[in-house]
């Protein structure tokens, strides 16, 4: 199969923009700017330099080179690096001079990068070899104890072990990545590694396209649990969520928008329902909870908790490298760098770890507290908060008396809905008992069809199967 390596497309406005601006600009500490295509020693320098300092853009410009010849030196310039370099599909842009490529390199790399045993850095516009004190300091700060745990080799597993539909769904999506053969995608994009003459799937594959990931990492889940309260209680709903990484986060995603409660506003002259999350809030959170968490801490999964006040995400292990819950929105660091590249490449972000402050400026439109970040003593956790308003319209009766069903008159129940509700706010929960007790003369399936209809509203929440069921207030 042959992967064809950059994208010939009519680029978008901004990018013609951005790429003749640096066209304008002199070669800096985060601009690498070859008027000539280099061999693959000088560019993987360049992009190893740019790499272990703080990133930036090689651009090759203006250029006569084929597309896939471009592609195969980008390829081979990044497999030369040790450890490979793993960077975002370059980009051909067709400019009024010629053909322009682009390569980016992200600032937050893992690890700290050579090409034939020298690491270098970039620095008064040059590339120059790092100072045996600067890579001492640079290895301390890149923490490579955690950093290269997704890129290990899985015990005991093979090749079948990954799912070709999947492999082949995520290289047919991509036409940025220069290789004659799935396996040459899947070792450049650190999926497979060579075992001494054996290519075997490394944790980042098996997580992104197994079979079965949890047959290996069976701490690889997210537990998400919806109680009914603001604490833990016995009462709940909860989903064991498995399987890839991209599965994992939309049914995690799948599983807030199903418990979330949801109210009106009068906007004009429409009705518009707001939900207790903004979406891309959430699903923000979730994305880089399982792209960023430490794969290397057994026992723990990511947990996903929902309660009447706020929402919280919690991943093993503590924040990487650098980063710090002082510097948390202005800098950034990979912890799994084959993971986040891939799901980047997915559609999952633009590029992970750069959505914090997205997230605080989406929740600050929607009239709601900014999230709150804090380190445990092992992992990260993001929690956010709902409107006041969310819960006085989904409580239980006041102090003073008010009955719950008074709160849902904009809706459209009946007499014996509103009765379940009261009969809810004193008890906590009902039963299709309680409700035919409360109702003796009306036949059982129009009460089952009163209640089916409250969780269709999002007004109650069923918990357990057949006999065991239960309604609770959502």
């Amino acid at each position: 199969m042959t992967v064809s390596a950059l994208i010939m497309r009519r680029p978008a406005s901004h990018t013609v923009a951005a790429a003749e601006a640096l066209l304008r600009r002199e070669p800096a500490d985060d601009l690498a700017l070859f008027h000539e295509a280099p061999d693959a020693a000088q560019l993987a320098a360049t992009l190893a330099a740019l790499a272990n300092a703080h990133g930036g853009a090689v651009v090759l410009a203006p250029t006569n080179a084929l597309p896939d010849a471009l592609a195969d030196l980008t390829q081979s310039a990044c497999l030369l690096a040790q450890p490979p370099l793993i960077l975002p599909l370059p980009e051909l842009l067709t400019l009024p001079g010629g053909l322009v490529a682009m390569i980016n390199v992200p600032p937050g790399l893992p690890h700290v990068y050579s090409v034939y045993g020298v690491y270098w850095t970039r620095m008064a516009a040059q590339n120059r070899p790092l100072t045996t004190e600067e890579l001492r300091r640079l290895l301390m700060q890149r923490d490579p104890g955690s950093a290269g745990f997704e890129s290990t080799a899985v015990p005991g597993s093979r090749l079948d072990d990954l799912d070709p539909s999947r492999v082949r769904a995520y290289v047919q999506a991509l036409s940025g990545l220069a290789a004659d053969t799935v396996e040459e995608v899947l070792l450049s994009r650190g999926c497979l590694t060579d075992t001494g003459g054996a290519l075997a799937p490394t944790v980042a594959g098996i997580l992104l396209f197994g079979r079965d990931p949890q047959r290996f990492l069976r701490s690889a889940e997210v537990i998400a649990v919806r109680y009914q309260g603001a604490d833990m209680s016995d009462e709940f709903v909860r989903q064991d969520i498995r399987g890839v990484l991209p599965q994992q986060v939309r049914l995690a995603e799948a599983f807030v928008a199903d418990h979330m409660r949801r109210t009106n506003r009068i906007r004009g002259l429409a009705r518009e329902e707001v939900p207790e999350y903004p979406i891309s809030v959430v699903r923000e959170a979730l994305v880089n909870a399982v792209a960023h968490r430490d794969y290397a801490a057994r026992g723990e999964g990511i947990r996903l908790l929902m309660f009447s006040d706020r929402l919280q995400v919690y991943s093993p292990g503590r924040l990487p490298g650098h980063v710090t819950l002082d510097n948390l929105l202005a800098e950034r660091y990979s912890r799994n760098e084959a993971i986040v590249q891939i799901l980047s490449d997915m559609g999952f972000s633009e590029r992970l770890g750069y959505g914090m402050d997205r997230m605080v400026r989406v929740m600050s439109e929607h009239g709601l507290p900014p999230p709150q970040f804090t380190e445990t003593a092992a992992g990260f956790q993001v929690t956010l908060r709902n409107g006041g308003e969310m819960i006085a319209a989904s409580a239980p009766a006041s102090a003073a008396g008010e009955a719950p069903a008074l709160r849902w008159r904009g809706l459209n129940l009946n007499p014996r809905q509103e009765s379940a509700l009261q009969f809810l706010a004193q008890r906590g929960r009902i039963t299709n008992s309680d409700y035919q007790a409360l109702q003796p003369e009306v036949s059982a399936e129009t009460l089952r069809r009163d209640l089916a209809d409250l969780v269709d509203q999002g007004i109650l929440l069923r918990v357990g199967e057949k006999r065991a069921t239960y309604y609770i207030l959502k």
